[in-house]
């Protein structure tokens, strides 16, 4: 899988509907954040709560220059929920949380502008 962090890259070769509908992205719940010293490059490891039937998944993310552990927990972030988990150092990461990159290529994270249920799927 091809992934580009550059705001300048050009757009993806185009794509049928039904390959985006495959792509599952809901939205979740923060619920325990925490340091990941054994991730190569400054990460946190976080507990996201997609509510059911999905539960509680966990991702690898490295979101360091801009959030503060004690800030995440309870924030909403979106995710792709049905990519296969990553073996990252000893964390299995069984989600991908979403973020744009900022002008320095740093990540911020993509959530909601109001409270939504967690599980909700992007459409």
């Amino acid at each position: 899988m091809h992934v580009t962090h550059d705001a300048g890259a050009p757009a993806e070769a185009e794509i049928a509907f039904d390959d985006w509908l495959k792509v599952d992205i809901r939205i979740g719940t923060i619920v325990a954040a925490d340091p990941f010293p054994e991730a190569r490059k400054p990460a946190y490891k976080l507990s996201i709560d997609f509510g059911e039937p999905i539960g509680v998944k966990r991702s690898s993310v490295q979101i360091t220059e801009h959030y503060a552990l004690d800030d995440l927990v309870g924030r909403q972030v979106a995710a792709v929920v049905n990519f296969p988990p990553r073996q990252i150092g000893p964390m299995r990461s069984e989600v991908l949380t979403l973020g744009f990159p900022d002008a320095d290529g740093k990540v911020v994270l993509i959530g909601p502008s109001e409270l939504v249920p967690n599980g909700g799927r992007l459409f």
